[in-house]
């Protein structure tokens, strides 16, 4: 595969201190989870036949899900606001590429990023209420990359057991060490052509239902039914 890098950005000194601290922590911390996964078989039998996907999921969920699918080459829309950064060098310390932008700013970069990627042999994976929310809503311009991109779309929750959550607008997840994680992936959401906006704003309704839905049997307190 080709690797996705991203071009042309230079890191501050401050911004590249928190990663390598960040790195630091986080490694012991994700090594100590205990991912219980379901709902795989369609992705595996998807990546055993050569085939890509596109993961969806909340952005409070990521953290959990960096430990799932560090080292297997996704690459990750990350957005341009100032904790963008950050994120991104945490996500290429762990074995992800990035695309940076978002449906807010950079849009229109980040989702040719996205395809290039696609065309170059990578999964994907976007968060659909990022960067700023509303937390638990999806974005119609999610739909729209996986058309371009030619990929169906994954749903993929998570929730541990044990967790704290930050004050932020998405209530971020951050399981406590050795806490069990219930990682659930959905059946595929295929995007096909889509005649209109009113039939875009459909299929990320029904992203949203999906990823609640599952957020909820994976027992996240955050979408208690």
């Amino acid at each position: 595969m080709t690797a996705v890098r991203v071009a042309g950005r230079r890191r501050s000194w401050r911004t590249s201190a928190l990663i390598g601290l960040a790195r630091m922590i986080l490694r012991p911390w994700l090594a100590s989870l205990r991912p219980r996964v379901k709902g795989r078989a369609w992705l595996d039998r998807q990546r055993a036949e050569g085939g890509q996907v596109m993961f969806v999921f909340w952005h409070g969920q990521m953290l959990p899900l960096v430990r799932v699918h560090q080292g297997q080459g996704v690459v990750v829309l990350v957005s341009e606001h100032g904790d963008g950064e950050l994120i991104a060098g945490i996500l290429e310390s762990r074995g992800f590429s990035t695309a940076r932008g978002s449906s807010t700013r950079g849009g229109s970069r980040g989702l040719r990023e996205l395809v290039r990627a696609a065309r170059a042999g990578h999964d994907l994976a976007v968060t659909p209420d990022g960067p700023r929310g509303p937390a638990g809503q999806c974005k119609p311009g999610v739909v729209t990359a996986a058309r371009l991109a030619g990929l169906p779309i994954v749903p993929v929750v998570c929730a541990a057991e044990r967790a704290w959550y930050l004050n932020s607008w998405d209530r971020f997840a951050l399981p406590r060490p050795f806490s069990a994680v219930n990682v659930i992936y959905g059946p595929p959401i295929e995007v096909g052509d889509l005649p209109d906006e009113a039939a875009v704003d459909e299929v990320a309704q029904t992203i949203t239902r999906e990823l609640t839905r599952l957020s909820q049997e994976a027992g996240d307190p955050r979408f208690a039914a």
